[in-house]
Protein backbone atom coordinates (compact mmCIF):
# COMPACT_ATOMS: atom_id res chain seq x y z
CA UNK A 1 0.00 0.00 0.00
CA UNK A 2 1.63 3.79 -1.05
CA UNK A 3 2.51 5.34 2.37
CA UNK A 4 -0.07 8.29 1.43
CA UNK A 5 -2.74 5.69 2.02
CA UNK A 6 -0.96 4.59 5.01
CA UNK A 7 0.08 7.88 6.79
CA UNK A 8 -3.19 9.74 6.31
CA UNK A 9 -6.16 8.11 7.32
CA UNK A 10 -6.86 9.45 10.63
CA UNK A 11 -4.43 12.42 10.08
CA UNK A 12 -6.39 16.06 10.87
CA UNK A 13 -5.04 17.19 7.69
CA UNK A 14 -4.39 14.45 5.58
CA UNK A 15 -7.14 12.26 6.20
CA UNK A 16 -10.07 14.43 5.18
CA UNK A 17 -8.34 15.16 1.82
CA UNK A 18 -7.03 11.51 1.72
CA UNK A 19 -10.54 10.05 2.25
CA UNK A 20 -13.08 12.18 0.58
CA UNK A 21 -11.19 14.37 -1.68
CA UNK A 22 -7.56 13.29 -3.27
CA UNK A 23 -8.09 11.14 -6.46
CA UNK A 24 -11.67 11.94 -6.55
CA UNK A 25 -13.08 13.19 -9.79
CA UNK A 26 -15.40 16.49 -10.36
CA UNK A 27 -16.52 18.66 -12.89
CA UNK A 28 -16.47 22.07 -11.06
CA UNK A 29 -14.21 24.59 -11.79
CA UNK A 30 -13.67 26.26 -8.45
CA UNK A 31 -12.60 22.87 -7.16
CA UNK A 32 -10.23 22.79 -10.03
CA UNK A 33 -8.97 25.55 -10.12
CA UNK A 34 -8.29 24.95 -5.99
CA UNK A 35 -6.36 22.02 -6.41
CA UNK A 36 -3.97 23.33 -9.87
CA UNK A 37 -3.26 26.43 -7.67
CA UNK A 38 -3.00 23.99 -4.06
CA UNK A 39 -0.90 22.14 -6.51
CA UNK A 40 1.40 25.24 -7.73
CA UNK A 41 1.82 26.31 -4.43
CA UNK A 42 3.33 22.85 -3.29
CA UNK A 43 6.03 23.17 -5.40
CA UNK A 44 9.46 22.60 -3.25
CA UNK A 45 7.45 22.61 -0.06
CA UNK A 46 5.24 19.93 1.76
CA UNK A 47 2.22 18.98 1.37
CA UNK A 48 0.99 19.13 4.87
CA UNK A 49 1.65 23.27 4.95
CA UNK A 50 -0.44 23.41 1.90
CA UNK A 51 -3.28 21.64 3.56
CA UNK A 52 -2.58 23.56 6.75
CA UNK A 53 -2.61 27.15 4.89
CA UNK A 54 -5.78 25.56 2.47
CA UNK A 55 -8.35 27.89 4.48
CA UNK A 56 -6.03 31.12 4.20
CA UNK A 57 -5.62 30.07 0.87
CA UNK A 58 -9.43 30.07 0.25
CA UNK A 59 -9.78 33.14 1.81
CA UNK A 60 -6.90 35.19 0.15
CA UNK A 61 -7.60 33.90 -3.16
CA UNK A 62 -11.54 34.69 -3.10
CA UNK A 63 -12.64 30.97 -2.90
CA UNK A 64 -10.85 30.18 -6.03
CA UNK A 65 -13.79 32.13 -8.19
CA UNK A 66 -11.71 32.07 -10.98
CA UNK A 67 -12.96 35.34 -12.69
CA UNK A 68 -12.55 36.93 -8.95
CA UNK A 69 -8.83 35.99 -9.32
CA UNK A 70 -8.51 37.11 -13.18
CA UNK A 71 -9.50 40.25 -12.23
CA UNK A 72 -7.17 40.64 -9.54
CA UNK A 73 -4.60 43.80 -9.84
CA UNK A 74 -1.19 44.99 -8.46
CA UNK A 75 -2.47 45.97 -5.32
CA UNK A 76 -4.16 42.17 -5.13
CA UNK A 77 -0.18 40.96 -5.35
CA UNK A 78 0.97 43.38 -2.71
CA UNK A 79 -1.73 42.23 -0.49
CA UNK A 80 -1.21 38.06 -1.19
CA UNK A 81 2.54 38.88 -0.75
CA UNK A 82 1.86 40.32 2.89
CA UNK A 83 -0.60 37.61 3.53
CA UNK A 84 1.12 35.54 6.51
CA UNK A 85 -1.90 32.49 5.99
CA UNK A 86 -0.48 31.75 2.80
CA UNK A 87 2.40 30.75 0.85
CA UNK A 88 3.71 33.99 -0.32
CA UNK A 89 6.23 33.40 -3.86
CA UNK A 90 5.55 36.51 -5.51
CA UNK A 91 5.98 33.61 -9.38
CA UNK A 92 3.49 31.61 -7.57
CA UNK A 93 0.95 33.96 -6.97
CA UNK A 94 1.21 35.31 -10.43
CA UNK A 95 1.16 32.10 -12.16
CA UNK A 96 -2.04 31.24 -10.06
CA UNK A 97 -3.54 35.22 -11.59
CA UNK A 98 -2.46 34.35 -14.85
CA UNK A 99 -3.75 30.50 -14.99
CA UNK A 100 -7.54 32.20 -13.97
CA UNK A 101 -7.47 34.25 -16.88
CA UNK A 102 -6.82 30.96 -18.87
CA UNK A 103 -9.24 28.80 -17.43
CA UNK A 104 -11.28 32.16 -18.33
CA UNK A 105 -9.96 31.67 -22.01
CA UNK A 106 -11.17 27.74 -21.95
CA UNK A 107 -14.54 28.78 -21.68
CA UNK A 108 -14.60 30.28 -24.92
CA UNK A 109 -13.00 26.87 -26.56
CA UNK A 110 -14.54 24.65 -24.47
CA UNK A 111 -17.10 26.02 -22.18
CA UNK A 112 -14.50 25.61 -19.31
CA UNK A 113 -12.10 23.79 -17.80
CA UNK A 114 -13.63 20.72 -17.08
CA UNK A 115 -14.60 20.18 -20.96
CA UNK A 116 -10.94 21.10 -21.55
CA UNK A 117 -9.66 18.06 -19.49
CA UNK A 118 -12.01 15.92 -21.34
CA UNK A 119 -11.35 16.87 -24.27
CA UNK A 120 -7.66 16.20 -23.98
CA UNK A 121 -8.35 12.87 -22.47
CA UNK A 122 -6.67 10.46 -22.00
CA UNK A 123 -3.21 11.25 -22.46
CA UNK A 124 -0.16 9.81 -21.42
CA UNK A 125 1.43 11.50 -18.29
CA UNK A 126 4.20 12.95 -20.79
CA UNK A 127 1.72 14.37 -22.90
CA UNK A 128 -0.06 15.82 -20.04
CA UNK A 129 2.27 17.46 -19.15
CA UNK A 130 3.80 18.76 -22.06
CA UNK A 131 0.04 20.28 -22.89
CA UNK A 132 0.35 22.34 -18.96
CA UNK A 133 3.60 23.36 -19.36
CA UNK A 134 2.33 24.88 -23.24
CA UNK A 135 -1.49 25.96 -21.35
CA UNK A 136 -0.54 27.12 -17.53
CA UNK A 137 2.32 29.06 -15.76
CA UNK A 138 4.43 26.82 -13.13
CA UNK A 139 3.34 23.28 -13.90
CA UNK A 140 5.98 20.96 -14.55
CA UNK A 141 6.10 17.09 -14.44
CA UNK A 142 4.90 16.85 -10.38
CA UNK A 143 2.80 20.02 -10.39
CA UNK A 144 0.81 18.11 -13.36
CA UNK A 145 1.33 14.47 -12.13
CA UNK A 146 -0.82 15.32 -8.98
CA UNK A 147 -3.18 17.27 -9.82
CA UNK A 148 -4.32 15.32 -12.65
CA UNK A 149 -4.35 12.22 -10.10
CA UNK A 150 -6.25 14.17 -7.47
CA UNK A 151 -9.18 15.21 -9.55
CA UNK A 152 -9.15 11.32 -11.66
CA UNK A 153 -7.30 11.91 -14.60
CA UNK A 154 -4.52 9.73 -14.18
CA UNK A 155 -4.30 7.10 -11.88
CA UNK A 156 -2.00 6.50 -8.80
CA UNK A 157 -3.61 8.69 -6.57
CA UNK A 158 -4.73 5.41 -4.42
CA UNK A 159 -3.18 1.63 -3.68
CA UNK A 160 -5.52 -1.39 -4.60
CA UNK A 161 -5.83 -2.30 -1.07
CA UNK A 162 -6.67 1.69 0.13
CA UNK A 163 -10.65 1.11 1.21
CA UNK A 164 -10.80 4.63 -0.38
CA UNK A 165 -9.79 2.95 -3.91
CA UNK A 166 -13.03 1.55 -4.12
CA UNK A 167 -15.35 4.40 -3.44
CA UNK A 168 -13.26 5.77 -6.44
CA UNK A 169 -13.69 2.69 -8.75
CA UNK A 170 -17.55 3.07 -8.15
CA UNK A 171 -16.91 6.51 -9.90
CA UNK A 172 -15.46 5.21 -12.40
CA UNK A 173 -12.40 7.99 -12.87
CA UNK A 174 -11.50 9.14 -16.56
CA UNK A 175 -8.43 7.31 -16.34
CA UNK A 176 -10.28 4.29 -16.15
CA UNK A 177 -10.86 4.43 -19.78
CA UNK A 178 -13.78 5.67 -22.37
CA UNK A 179 -16.75 5.63 -21.20
CA UNK A 180 -16.04 6.46 -17.37
CA UNK A 181 -18.58 8.56 -16.16
CA UNK A 182 -18.11 11.39 -13.42
CA UNK A 183 -19.86 13.93 -11.62
CA UNK A 184 -18.74 14.53 -8.00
Amino acid sequence: MSSYCLSAPGHAFHGPYHDREYGFPTRDETILFERLAMEIMQAGLSWLLILKKRDGLNKAFAGFHVDTVASFTDDDVARLLGDETIIRNRLKILAIIENAKRLQAMRETHTGFANWLAACHPLTKAEWVKLFKKTFKFTGGEITGEFLMSVGYLPGAHDGACPVSNTIMDIAPPWMGPGAAFYV
